[in-house]
């Protein structure tokens, strides 16, 4: 699909850190649901600081049809009003962890198995895979937990890739053997660090963002979850900074697919 036709069949309104509502096939689902307002958030004996708000409210995103849910454990992915939000939303899909944690209406989706969900514009069915996602560096996921990501498939319908909070080019590389080109990515970026892990990124960095738009053949790239938090590294300037080294800013198109 050229980038006019995917703009055309998707409609993405950016919320504020992990969260955005995709518009498509006649759906609404939202990504990660974070609606809380800025200040200091536990986890464990950690403490992650929120600097920005939403940019709506949830009863302002109106219907929402599904939540992609990447994980749980972590406030920056899912705060106090995205679990009441799920409360009000007939799908949930996400890890297993998840599933166990919140139970009802939280479905477990295992990596590369999929659900099938009946479109309203009369185009068949949305088909949503789980894919896998790492959250940091080899071996540290019993430290960050279990995270999932999505990719989005049906009938004249481009194909969309969420990362979810991977770190993990391997693991991009395992998505594109099964799905690539992928029409729209949708990349949890921000370099993230805590202190739990120092110096290494628990999201992608810039530089590996423009890498796994390479690896995917994305024709057209939205960045969410890189802005709004304290232990985030890097911002919108350094993704936009790396995107226009390496040639791709034309698929860098933050812009067009933030709609009301």
């Amino acid at each position: 699909m050229t980038t006019q036709d995917i703009a055309a069949r998707v409609r993405i309104r950016l919320v504020g850190g992990p969260t955005a509502i995709l518009d498509l096939g006649g759906l609404r689902l939202m990504t990660d649901p974070t609606f809380d307002p800025p200040g200091d958030y536990p986890v464990g004996e950690r403490v992650l600081t929120k600097t920005t708000g939403p940019t709506i409210t949830p009863a302002e995103a109106g219907r929402v049809d599904a939540v992609l849910l990447s994980h749980d454990q972590h406030a920056d992915n899912l705060d106090h009003a995205g679990r009441a939000l799920l409360r009000t939303v007939p799908l949930v899909l996400s890890t297993a962890s998840a599933a166990d944690r919140i139970g009802a209406p939280v479905t477990a989706l295992p990596s590369w198995q999929h659900v099938d969900i009946a479109r309203p514009d009369g185009g068949g069915r949305l088909r949503v895979t789980a894919v896998p996602a790492q959250h940091g560096p080899d071996g540290t996921e019993h430290l960050t937990g279990e995270v999932t990501g999505f990719v989005l498939t049906g009938t004249r319908l481009p194909t969309v890739y969420v990362s979810g909070d991977n770190a993990s080019l391997d693991v991009v590389r395992e998505i594109a053997a099964r799905f690539a080109p992928i029409d729209l990515a949708v990349l949890f970026g921000g370099a993230a660090r805590t202190p739990l892990l120092g110096e290494a990124n628990l999201t992608l960095d810039a530089e590996a963002m423009v890498a796994a738009t390479r690896i995917l053949d994305a024709r057209a790239v939205v960045p969410v979850h890189v802005e709004g938090w304290g232990h985030f590294t890097e911002g919108t300037a350094a993704v936009r900074e790396a995107f226009e080294r390496a040639g791709l800013t034309g698929r860098l198109d933050r812009a067009a697919y933030q709609r009301a």
